[in-house]
Order: structure tokens, then C-alpha cells, then sequence
């Protein structure tokens, strides 16, 4: 699975074919997404809806159901077949009774739960999870390294963004008032950077002061950022007493957690990593590529398999 036609942006590197890597989605415990992975009659990999369900964080089947409609219909602006991803299927199901009953259910092609994640709730931790599994990690084909990190890159931006988002409102439930935000937000910057807040961080780095810090981070400074984020409002949510400054005194605590951790394994400390190029440059580059994704051999087949020949 490819982008057709990337731009002279992109410097093409031969792949030798498919690439896989060794990670794969976890579902529940030690279940991953490869091992829910079945064959069809005509010896087509295929996933079940109604398995998958639970994986991309969807409680209810309607709206997952929904994901899937959304997912068929880039199927076909993409140029690809739907009928060749996606397979109407009933599924038994016990009830509490002890009885079965016949449910709706879809065969999906790898293509399919690919397309599933890319159009679900980034909001949601499972489907930032599959999104950045199926976009950067799965089976690339002739993708150009630039074009991935590029990809990469985005995709943590608004992954960044949205736990922004969700630290604010697990500071608010803390007690922080609106007009203590700038302060709680920046005192988890002063824990990771060494004492550096935001304006500060953008002075020593040289960057525009109308310039958001995170879109000019590249994609490890960004991971650090998330981290910091995510571990802080973890922790917030734990801590039943709201209490501003404690919550304040938390952010940045955590921050200096993320910053020994990174000394630990020998990282580049954050305020020392160069400014990136403007996250909306690498938005731009990305929009400027086709959007049709071009699938070779049998992923283009889908379900159908070697039947289709």
C-alpha cells in the first residue's frame, strides 16, 4: 500500500517490496492484532468486525458501524474496489441466557481496518494507536523515507494536540482556573527543560514568538511532549484534591521525571534539539501528494484473494 505519484519533494528510496515490522496493535492482554487475523475460502487474510471492535475503543456496534460506512466510502475515492475490502458476515453470539443469536458483522482486508483507523476519533488512545500503527509502522510499499517521517511527524502533532487538550481539562477538574492555565502549562515545560518555559524555550531556539512551540518540534521532542502530557494527566486524575498549585507542582515534577528518564537512556535533552520546520510546511507537502493510494498484487484483491486472478 502506497501513495501514487509522490511529489519532487520526496526523494524515492527503493524498499525491495513489502516491509513489515515485528510490533503489532495490542487488543486485549497478550492478543494482537496479527494473531485476530483469519483466512477466507479463498485464502485471503481477512479481520472480523465484530473482533475489532473492542481494539479501536468503540463500546457501542452502531457507531462502530459508522467508522466502517466512513471507511467505505474513502475505500472508493481512493480508486480501490469497496466490494474488496469490505464483506457483509453475521456473526453467532452467546447471550447471557445461554442461547445464540445471529449479529451483523463485516470481513474487513487489511486495507479496510486500515482505512477504519484513518477515519475514527483521533481523540480516542486506541484509534491514535491504530492510526500511527497502519499509517507508519504497517506495510509500506515504495514510500519515500521523507515522505514517512513527514507523515509521522503529523500524526504525533495532532496527537500532541489533542492530549493538550485533555491535560487542560484534567487540570480544570484539579481546581486550575483559566487564568492559572499559562502557568500550569508552562511549569511542565520547566521540568523537562531544565528550568526553560515556554517563551524562554523559543528565545534560546530562535524561534518566532507567534510561532506555537509544538509545530516547530520534530517528532522525538514531540513524543517527550506527549509523554509529559499524558503521564501528568494520569496523574491528576489520581489525585482526588483540587488543589491548583499542587496540581501545578505535579506538572512539573513529571517533566522532570521525563527529562531523567531521557538522561538516562542517553537522549538528546529537549532544549538542545533544533527547531523543526513548521509543522503547516510538512502539512502542506503531504496535501500536495495524490490521495489516492494505489495497492499492488494481492492487497489490491483483498478478500476476493487469488480467486480474483
Amino acid at each position: 500500500m502506497h501513495k501514487k505519484g509522490c511529489p519532487r519533494n520526496y526523494q524515492e528510496q527503493e524498499t525491495g517490496g513489502v516491509r513489515m515490522v515485528n510490533k503489532s496493535l495490542p487488543v486485549s492482554g497478550t492478543v494482537t492484532f496479527e494473531e485476530l487475523k483469519k483466512a477466507n475460502e479463498h485464502g485471503a487474510e481477512y479481520w472480523s468486525a465484530r473482533e475489532l471492535q473492542p481494539l479501536l475503543g468503540y463500546g457501542q456496534w452502531r457507531r462502530f458501524e459508522d467508522a466502517i460506512n466512513r471507511a467505505m466510502v474513502s475505500c472508493g475515492r481512493s480508486g480501490n474496489v469497496s466490494e474488496n475490502h469490505f464483506a457483509g458476515a453475521g456473526k453467532m453470539v452467546e447471550l447471557g441466557s445461554g442461547s445464540n443469536r445471529m449479529v451483523d458483522d463485516y470481513h474487513l482486508s487489511r486495507f479496510a481496518c486500515y482505512l477504519i483507523a484513518q477515519n475514527g476519533d483521533p481523540r480516542k488512545p486506541e484509534i491514535a494507536a491504530a492510526q500511527k500503527y497502519f499509517a507508519i509502522q504497517a506495510r509500506r510499499q515504495e514510500m519515500s523515507d521523507a515522505l514517512a517521517a513527514d507523515l509521522e511527524r503529523l500524526e504525533i502533532r495532532k496527537q500532541a494536540s489533542e492530549e493538550f487538550k485533555a491535560l487542560s481539562g484534567a487540570a480544570r477538574e484539579a481546581g486550575v482556573q483559566d487564568r492559572m492555565f499559562g502557568i500550569f502549562h508552562d511549569a511542565g515545560y520547566k521540568g523537562l527543560y531544565n528550568g526553560l518555559g515556554n517563551e524562554a524555550i523559543k528565545k534560546r531556539k530562535g524561534i518566532p514568538k507567534k510561532d506555537n512551540l509544538m509545530d516547530r518540534m520534530d517528532t522525538t521532542e514531540l513524543a517527550a511532549n506527549q509523554f509529559r502530557m499524558t503521564q501528568t494527566r494520569d496523574k491528576l486524575a489520581r489525585t482526588p484534591a483540587k488543589d491548583p498549585q499542587l496540581a501545578i507542582r505535579t506538572h512539573e515534577a513529571v517533566g522532570r521525571e521525563v527529562r531523567e528518564a531521557i538522561k538516562r537512556i542517553g537522549g538528546a535533552m529537549p532544549e538542545n534539539i533544533p527547531p523543526a520546520e513548521h509543522i503547516s510546511e510538512v502539512e502542506k507537502r503531504i496535501k500536495s501528494t495524490p490521495p489516492f493510494l494505489e495497492l499492488d498484487g494481492n492487497d489490491a484483491k483483498g478478500l476476493i484473494g487469488t480467486d480474483g486472478e
